[in-house]
């Protein structure tokens, strides 16, 4: 099978590299990797893809520039082979720079292909049951290339089943995790830490990361309840990652200027296995000691959306600069919305990387004392 992670724009170089940590050869396109594989890799990738949003199934390729083509070309995959009967399949479309531009039209054509596709090969009248699992369809058109996709994740990999308290505006544990792997830190001799904690997303992926934790060993996955995917393949992989994980002494430090943000962040560290693992304290940027001749601070401080908190954050900005410069020998990485960060923080970044928040456009400021 031709399969398709999906990232964040800007971290398909991370979510490729570790596909080809995994034992995979890559494709890269933008906000996708290809990779191939089968049953058991739909799982592997799902089960520890640490910087992915979803794992889909390349089901068709072909050009399209009318519905007629668009239908007939969709009718031509043998829906038999993924879907059965009582399948419930759900259509997404998108399309940029094509032809078929109407996405509610080309949600309807693939629909009305599958369903007359399904009716045909089962010998089946009027319409199709759709009571049994989901099986979450897309068709993507760019610049008139058409992909047909199948979803096997369901839920985006962020959603890692432990973080139940969310602060305001939760980085998500993927772009967090993604953030980590590009930076150069050693877990087994070098101290992590993150000074605007909120509720704790960058302190637990480092610390899950660096004990081997499988980042999707406490969810669920669409494909599991595919009636063709064999879930003792998952259950296998889980029971390997669970011997896997490594028992290693870490120096993590994790602090926010709110109690009530540690208090939910140690919840969620609990809940992911990792509270023993990680420093956690109540102390603002201004009172913060940083110790230790090498380490890594990779941080989201508030971005101050509204302008009335605008200068409280740049206030902040300012005082993060000069207690950072205390500790010349660390590795930095600040995330923030504010293209005027550099100004206030006093300082030039090394590198600057564009990458989206959600809808967000943010920039991370890498401050390099050593790669």
């Amino acid at each position: 099978m031709k399969l398709i992670a999906t990232m964040s724009s800007g971290f398909e170089s991370i979510t490729a590299k570790e596909l080809q940590k995994l034992g995979y050869e890559t494709k890269t396109e933008n906000g996708k990797v290809y990779f191939d594989g089968e049953y058991e890799d739909i799982a592997k990738a799902n089960l520890w893809l640490r910087s992915a949003d979803r794992i889909k199934i390349l089901i068709g390729t072909f050009k399209a520039t009318t519905f007629e083509e668009l239908f007939d070309k969709v009718y031509a995959i043998q829906w038999d082979q993924w879907l059965p009967l009582n399948a419930a399949f759900p259509i997404k479309a998108r399309t940029v720079k094509s032809q078929l531009h109407s996405e509610r039209d080309i949600q309807a054509i693939t629909k009305k292909a599958i369903v007359n596709k399904m009716a045909d090969v089962f010998m089946r009248r009027g319409r199709l049951p759709e009571t049994g699992a989901t099986f979450q369809i897309e068709t993507r058109i760019h610049k008139d290339a058409v992909e047909v996709t199948l979803d096997t994740t369901g839920e985006s990999l962020y959603k890692r089943g432990y973080r139940i308290e969310h602060g305001a505006a939760p980085l998500k544990e993927n772009f967090a995790a993604a953030m980590i792997l590009l930076t150069v830190w050693h877990p087994e001799e070098d101290p992590f830490m993150d000074p605007t904690t909120g509720s704790g997303t960058i302190a637990i992926e480092a610390a899950r990361l660096a004990k081997n934790i499988a980042p999707g060993i406490q969810r669920h996955f669409m494909f599991e309840d595919f009636d063709w995917f064999d879930n003792k393949i998952l259950d296998n992989l889980k029971e390997e990652a669970k011997a896997g994980v490594k028992d290693i002494d870490l120096d993590i430090f994790a602090s926010d200027i709110d109690g009530s943000m540690i208090d939910i962040a140690k919840l969620n560290a609990h809940d992911a296995g990792v509270l023993h693992d990680i420093q956690f304290k109540q102390v603002a940027i201004k009172d913060l000691k940083i110790e230790g001749d090498y380490g890594t601070i990779i941080t989201n401080p508030p971005y101050g959306q509204r302008m009335s908190d605008m200068e409280n954050v740049r206030k902040l900005y300012k005082e993060m600069g000069e207690v950072f410069a205390t500790a010349p020998s660390w590795n930095k990485y600040i995330l923030t919305s504010d293209t005027e960060f550099e100004q206030y923080y006093g300082h030039q970044a090394t590198k600057k990387r564009k990458l989206y928040n959600g809808s967000i456009r943010t920039d991370l400021y890498q401050y390099w004392a050593r790669h």
